[in-house]
C-alpha cells in the first residue's frame, strides 16, 4: 500500500471539506478556499477530524492517484491554514525588482525591463536593502500555482555558475564553477 496514500490528513479548526457527487473536493479555512477535481475512481472519507484517501485496488493506475491526491489536499488543507511564501533574492550588479499592486518589475541586465503581471491569488512583495540583494516574497495559498509563478520568474534570468548572477530562492545552494585559469609557462 502506497505510504503517502494511507496516511491521513489531519484537519485542523476551522476546516471545513467538502465532496461534491463529480468528486469535486473544496476545502475552505480561515485564508481560503481552493477546489480540486479527484478522479472518480478515488474515494475520500472524512471520519473523527481526519480525511482519508482510498483506492479501489492494487492497480498500478490506482496505486499512483492515490498517493497523488493525497498530497494534493494536504497541499490545501496546508494552504488554507498557513499559507504558502516564497522568498527569491536578484543576484547581480543593477539588478532591481519593483512592485505596484501585482505587478512585478524586473531589472535584470538586460536592455529592457521585465514587467510580469502577477494572478490575483498571489500577494507580491519586493524589498531592497542596502548592502543586501534585492527581494521578491510571494504569498498564496495555492502551493502549485506560486510555485509554477516562482520558477517563470526565475527562468527570467536562471543562476549562472560562475559567479552566481541570476535569480535565485534564498536559501538555495549553487553548484559553482572555477573559472578560467591563466596558463603556466
Amino acid at each position: 500500500m502506497s505510504r503517502v496514500g494511507k496516511a491521513p490528513i489531519a484537519l485542523p479548526a476551522g476546516v471545513t471539506v467538502t465532496v461534491s457527487g463529480d468528486n469535486l473536493v473544496t476545502v475552505k479555512g480561515p485564508k481560503g478556499e481552493l477546489q480540486q477535481a479527484v478522479d472518480s475512481d478515488i474515494t475520500i472519507a472524512q471520519e473523527d477530524g481526519q480525511l482519508l484517501v482510498q483506492r479501489p485496488s492494487e492497480q498500478k493506475r490506482h496505486k499512483a492517484l492515490h498517493g497523488l491526491y493525497r498530497a494534493l489536499l494536504n497541499n490545501m488543507v496546508i494552504g488554507v491554514t498557513t499559507g504558502y511564501k516564497v522568498e527569491q533574492e536578484l543576484v547581480g550588479v543593477g539588478y532591481r525588482a519593483t512592485n505596484t499592486g501585482n505587478t512585478l518589475d524586473l531589472v535584470l541586465g538586460y536592455s529592457h525591463h521585465y514587467v510580469f503581471e502577477l494572478p490575483k491569488e498571489i500577494k507580491v512583495s519586493t524589498t531592497a536593502e542596502k548592502g543586501k540583494n534585492p527581494t521578491i516574497i510571494l504569498e498564496s495559498i495555492d502551493k502549485q500555482l506560486i510555485g509554477q509563478v516562482a520558477a517563470k520568474i526565475r527562468s527570467l534570468r536562471k543562476p549562472e555558475p560562475y559567479k552566481g548572477k541570476g535569480i535565485k530562492f534564498v536559501g538555495e545552494v549553487l553548484r559553482r564553477k572555477a573559472g578560467k585559469s591563466a596558463s603556466k609557462k
